[in-house]
């Protein structure tokens, strides 16, 4: 157990979950923002505008403290750095997919986005799109974790 602990519970795992909440909370703020902006526009076309907005701005936030925090990456040649970020954009972009899919299932094809929850004992309410974006950046933020541990920011030896 605790090589299990030490191996999966480190400095970079823990930066990660905190900058990754971090980046959940950039995700939804903004998205929230651009679906408030955006309500001239039908349902679903707030939602993919918003959620594609909202996606620039929380990947780079992301990308800005993985780089410096969480993974420390040192090579700060020019080439480097494009060749990094091009692979980092390129994973969210897949992430988005993934996204954008589970948006539009749980949206447009299940109605959830009619559905407004009303949290019990309180005067909060959600819209049944902003729970079904918090769901979504649940399996986000693993399929990022991974996508940047073992693609983008590996540790090459020396």
């Amino acid at each position: 157990m605790e090589k299990f602990l030490k191996k999966y519970i480190n400095r970079e795992t823990i930066s990660y979950l905190i900058f990754g909440v971090l980046t959940t909370v950039v995700s939804l703020l903004t998205y929230k923002l651009f679906t408030d902006a955006f309500l001239h526009l039908t349902g679903e076309k707030r939602v993919y505008i918003s959620t594609g907005l909202s996606w620039i701005c929380a990947a780079t936030f992301a990308y800005i403290t993985n780089r410096i925090f969480v993974f420390r990456s040192q090579n700060n040649a020019l080439n480097a750095v494009l060749k990094e970020m091009v692979a980092f954009y390129g994973a969210r972009i897949l992430s988005l997919g993934f996204e954008e899919i589970w948006m539009w299932f749980t949206v447009d094809l299940l109605g959830f986005g009619d559905k407004i929850l009303k949290i019990p004992f309180t005067s909060l309410s959600f819209d049944g799109d902003f729970i079904c974006k918090v769901i979504a950046q649940f399996v986000v933020v693993v399929l990022n974790y991974f996508f940047s541990k073992l693609f983008i920011f590996k540790k090459h030896k020396e």
